[in-house]
């Protein structure tokens, strides 16, 4: 078989968190707004700082009241995962596992949401450090046992992608939202499969 397990970003990857984001924040371009706004700090404090904090800091920073933190917190279990996500995951046989840039207590309320279960879910609290830093991608290499080259990475982000291939995975990019690439990263960052869809993961299971 082509891989040994599949490691999935679990809040955009997997979950439709854009949605959720949209509504606490009252628009769709708010809602962009503060999601990117929070991307670009989570993506750049390595060291893991409180996921909570950061969410409220996105949005000051970006005008919005710091209390929707506090709502988007109150609202979590109303995550979905992407439509097809639980049928597609239900095929894929090999043990699945969850890397993911929020606390132990979100990430874990966030998976169960997906409805399959995961070998071990993997937050940044967790690992101590926020993707894409390696040490959550080794974190759960680690937990699941396999060579990173075995090991396909569902990437929900550019800066996902950049992070598992700097470790040696295989990327498949869920770029459901259609997320701008980084193009300040050669094409060893680049992913190795691109869809708007889970859809395609099967088809890599089948092909084995």
């Amino acid at each position: 078989m082509k891989y040994d397990a599949v490691v999935f970003d679990l809040l955009t990857a997997l979950i439709d968190s854009w949605t959720l984001w949209n509504a606490v924040a009252g628009s769709p371009d708010d809602g962009m707004k503060w999601r990117r706004s929070y991307l670009e700090i989570t993506y750049g404090c390595g060291a893991y700082k409180p996921y909570e904090s950061l969410v409220r800091e996105a949005a000051r920073d970006v005008g919005l009241p710091e209390r929707l933190g506090e709502e988007l917190e109150r609202r979590w279990g109303e995550l979905a995962p992407w439509p097809e996500a639980p049928g597609v995951l239900a095929k894929i046989p090999v043990p699945l596992a969850v890397a993911t840039n929020c606390s132990i207590r979100l990430g874990r309320q966030a998976a169960d949401r997906v409805g399959v279960p995961f070998k071990t879910v993997a937050t940044a609290e967790s690992v101590g450090f926020y993707k894409p830093r390696s040490e959550p991608y080794r974190a759960v290499l680690a937990a699941l046992g396999t060579a990173p080259e075995r090991t396909l990475f569902v990437a929900g982000s550019a800066s996902d992608v950049l992070g598992a291939k700097s470790v040696g995975m295989p990327v498949y990019w869920h770029n459901r939202v259609g997320l701008p690439p980084r193009n300040d990263v050669g094409d060893d960052a680049r992913p190795d499969y691109l869809e708007r869809s889970l859809d395609k993961l099967t088809d890599l299971f089948a092909e084995a």
